[in-house]
């Protein structure tokens, strides 16, 4: 029986996932529109106010992201206080909201670090680039132990890895393979936002020019990782759907195809319209969302009430 109160939890947990991914798709267009330096090189305080006083367009969207950033963080050690609350000691929500709380911590400190190393605005230095893939890190674990939280509270049974090849093996590679494609998609986009292309024609050129920017350079990786990528998601909602036969599961590797399918649709257009702001947001948020489609895949299909049918046992059933 689930703990009084864990039902009200849950729903705030929600919440305040979705509330997150507006914040994250907020950051997105503080690197689109070049809004990074809008505080200037200041953090907490922006231009060395509290609140700026007739602030131009990009000190109000930079502006607009701390005070989001900062609610976020309240609202995720709110969360983590409810549950060592309402759960009992040890308990997987009491886990998954903590480490939620370490992640949100963190997302405030990598930020404030690339304002006041001015890792923003036009830099393009790989010192800005390594900030961004932390960033980004940063930003998926947080995602996903919220949600995590959520299901836990909501009376999803906590994992159990001993034994569950090889659909353990296909989700971990599947959440690496994420990880690496997301850093490559933020480097894309960054390579779009410093080097803007008028035409398909002058972007390929500009990547395959023997002097192009690293940024560049390195940007023609992401279509090929999302190709591998879209691949191995596919494989993993197929094999996890057969081998865990529950109706969650299923629905999960459900979801995950259409997850995957909109976000190559989007990508393609998204690469022939030249990146459009509106769109690269679009496309982070649906990356943030096959990332938390497997995360909930996973959690469900390693649950320790999962039904398990083993390839072992297929194999034999299926033999006259």
């Amino acid at each position: 029986m689930l703990p009084e109160g864990s039902q009200a939890f849950t729903r705030a947990t929600w919440v305040v996932l979705a509330f997150t991914l507006a914040v994250v798709a907020w950051g997105g267009l503080v690197r689109a529109s070049h809004s990074g330096d809008g505080c200037g090189a200041n953090w907490p305080t922006c231009n060395g106010e509290l609140f700026p006083k007739a602030p131009v367009l990009k000190t109000r969207i930079e502006f607009t992201h701390r005070v989001m950033s900062g609610a976020s963080l309240l609202f995720t050690a709110g969360l983590a206080g409810w549950a060592f609350l309402r759960f009992p000691r040890r308990s997987w929500p009491r886990r998954g909201a903590a480490t939620a709380l370490a992640f949100s911590c963190s997302e405030a400190f990598i930020g404030a670090a690339i304002v006041l190393l001015r890792l923003v605005g036009a830099d393009s230095s790989i010192t800005r680039v390594v900030g961004m893939g932390l960033h980004l890190l940063s930003t998926f674990f947080l995602l996903g132990a919220l949600l995590l939280t959520a299901l836990w509270a909501s009376g999803t049974a906590p994992p159990q890895f001993r034994g569950q090849a090889p659909v353990s093996t296909l989700l971990w590679t599947s959440l690496g393979a994420l990880l690496v494609l997301g850093m490559s998609g933020a480097l894309a986009a960054l390579g779009d936002t410093l080097f803007p292309a008028h035409s398909l024609a002058e972007g390929f050129a500009q990547d395959a020019s023997p002097t192009a920017h690293f940024l560049l350079r390195l940007r023609i990786l992401h279509p090929l990782l999302a190709a591998f990528g879209a691949s191995l998601l596919l494989a993993t909602a197929a094999v996890a759907s057969v081998l865990r036969p529950a109706a969650r599961v299923r629905r999960d590797a459900v979801v995950l195809v259409c997850a995957v399918g909109t976000q190559l649709g989007v990508g393609l257009v998204n690469l022939a319209l030249l990146a459009p702001v509106p769109l690269q947001l679009v496309h982070l948020v649906l990356a943030d969302i096959v990332w938390l489609t497997v995360v909930a895949l996973g959690a469900h299909a390693l649950a320790v009430d999962a039904p398990r049918l083993h390839a072992a046992t297929r194999t034999a059933g299926a033999r006259p």
